[in-house]
């Protein structure tokens, strides 16, 4: 139910695909893809839609089951020693959904609040984009300490812009898969739930290696540049008399 934080490195301090940029090391999914991440991904509502349809569409009791599957996933986070945000983040993202899918009566609103971290995350993107502040810029340069001076590189800006508008269009597209199968109501909540949950960490990583593949060559160009204007200069040699 919560949405990772594209770049962050997770509690066991692997290196996230960003922070890969200035590694020697290739892009491995494996290296942002753990188990949590894979249950995060859809546990909670794979088990609420199972439940739903299984017990004659009983909503409250489909939201209990899928509170208590967060509530399992809070225990293994810490179990793993992740940080506590982490395992409040994801609890209060299965809690979020199910609130409203309560409030409303409608069991479709328990994916109410994933479309809405999507829209907003493709609109923040997009923003950055226009006003020439990509958010994977802002990303790397936050992961790496590189801070701004990315931006008086023509290429590297280039670069960054690229990345994110591929970042706008995963947002895009699951919103126009996801947001017609909510729309229609809770007929369509399974292919709701299988489309979150395949559009959710594949379409992920398939963003994040692309990035990665746009990025890098001009990251490291950058850097390149960078160490060679910060080198002394040779000293000049004896001179044959």
């Amino acid at each position: 139910m919560s949405q990772s934080d594209p770049g962050a490195p997770d509690h066991a301090g692997r290196q996230s695909w960003i922070q890969g940029l200035t590694s020697d090391e290739r892009f491995r999914p494996k290296d942002v893809l753990g188990p949590a991440a894979l249950l995060d991904a859809g546990l909670p509502l794979a088990v609420f839609t199972l439940v739903y349809t299984a017990a004659g569409r009983n909503l409250s009791l489909s939201l209990w089951v899928a509170l208590g599957a967060g509530v399992l996933l809070a225990a293994v986070r810490l179990l793993r020693k992740e940080p506590l945000q982490n395992v409040v983040a994801g609890f209060l993202g299965v809690g979020l959904a199910a609130f409203m899918a309560n409030r409303t009566g409608n069991a479709e609103d328990v994916f109410l609040p994933g479309l809405l971290i999507n829209i907003g995350y493709g609109l923040a993107y997009l923003v950055s984009i226009v006003v020439r502040w990509p958010l994977l810029g802002v990303f790397v340069g936050l992961a790496t300490g590189q801070g701004t001076v990315w931006r008086k590189d023509p290429a590297l800006l280039r670069a960054y812009t690229l990345a994110s508008l591929l970042w706008v269009g995963m947002f895009a597209v699951r919103l126009a898969v996801q947001l017609p199968l909510y729309l229609a109501g809770e007929e369509q909540i399974g292919w709701l739930a299988g489309a979150r949950l395949v559009m959710s960490w594949p379409l992920f990583l398939l963003v994040a290696y692309l990035s990665w593949l746009i990025i890098r060559p001009a990251y490291r160009a950058h850097q390149e540049r960078a160490a060679a204007a910060a080198a002394p200069p040779a000293k000049p040699g004896p001179v044959d008399g």
